[in-house]
């Protein structure tokens, strides 16, 4: 009796046994959708939508790859959280370069109509000046800039004009198409150039019907990808007041800002200034850039036009002031 009920008990607990024995349970059923291994990625995101997002957007693979990734593929949402990233990264970035030297950098023209406007935006290094990305950050300033000036109501019966320091630039609309500040782009340009930049100041003009702007840009480079924008590392607007409208109006205003350019003067003077001393930072008086045997006034009274302001630009211009403070 003792024996049988040995081998009774054997047979429950023999290896491969399908019996259960009086108190033993059936093991649980393995479930078809459980596994003790890694969860099985998501499908990666298309070739296609992945070439569409860096391209919109300029950002690397890997992070548009991030995007998608983390948006379930949904392109408008994947857009978005990059720019919220790369401007967080930026305002990180950006306060650990502060106070990093910016010398170097552009000046940007941008001419609509009656309204013209130069910008200056600086960097690091000249590597980083020729780079896309910082040209689009000068565009974004110079448009910014551009409607500021447009949004302005007064009618004036002469000329007006504007400047904007590196604060107030800051604060204004990066554009018609974009959301925020001219300080949430300049993150995004930190953020993804590695270098301390700062958007040193603006000046506009806009002019009356009887007035003319006149414009150079030294060294002048276009992009196709930047519309109207001219860009160098010298640039002059030039107010004039004319009777009549010219057809050489264009050709005389862009000598006389290269005149500005590179005359360096410090107002405009009168006809009647006699040449030397102190007249020699007087634009009219100065000898003429492309022909010092006359006067600047000599040149431009024929021309049946008046100087009657400017603004000249150098990039990086009054660094070593500041840093003697």
């Amino acid at each position: 009796m003792l024996l049988l009920r040995s081998l009774r008990l054997f047979q429950v607990a023999r290896p491969g046994s399908r019996r259960a024995g009086p108190g033993l349970r059936e093991p649980p059923p393995s479930w078809p959708w459980f596994h003790s291994g890694p969860t099985p990625a998501a499908s990666p995101p298309s070739k296609e939508l992945l070439v569409k997002l860096r391209r919109k957007t300029g950002y690397s693979f890997v992070n548009c790859k991030k995007a998608l990734d983390t948006c379930g593929g949904d392109l408008k949402e994947a857009e978005s959280w990059l720019h919220q990233e790369a401007q967080k990264e930026g305002w990180s970035k950006a306060i650990k370069l502060h106070g990093r030297k910016t010398k170097e950098g552009l000046i940007g023209l941008l001419q609509e109509g009656n309204t013209a406007v130069l910008v200056e935006v600086n960097c690091e290094t000249d590597f980083v000046s020729r780079n896309s990305k910082f040209q689009q950050l000068v565009q974004q300033v110079a448009v910014g800039t551009l409607l500021h000036c447009q949004s302005l109501k007064e009618q004036l019966p002469t000329y007006s004009k504007g400047f904007l320091n590196s604060s107030e630039l800051s604060e204004l609309r990066a554009g018609p198409d974009r959301e925020g500040s001219l300080k949430d782009q300049l993150a995004l340009a930190i953020g993804n150039l590695g270098e301390n930049m700062t958007l040193k100041r603006a000046a506009w003009v806009k002019v009356p019907s009887g007035f003319y702007v006149g414009s150079y840009i030294h060294g002048a480079s276009h992009s196709p990808s930047l519309h109207n924008l001219v860009f160098g590392k010298y640039g002059a607007l030039v107010v004039c007041e004319t009777s009549e409208r010219k057809a050489n109006l264009e050709d005389l205003g862009r000598r006389l800002g290269q005149h500005v350019v590179g005359m360096a003067p410090l107002s405009v003077g009168s006809l009647d200034d006699e040449p030397g001393g102190e007249a020699e930072t007087k634009m009219l008086s100065q000898p003429y850039l492309l022909d010092p045997s006359i006067t600047l006034g000599q040149y431009v009274q024929p021309q049946g036009v008046s100087v009657v302001d400017f603004v000249r630009f150098e990039c990086g211009e009054g660094e070593e002031a500041v840093e003697a403070e």
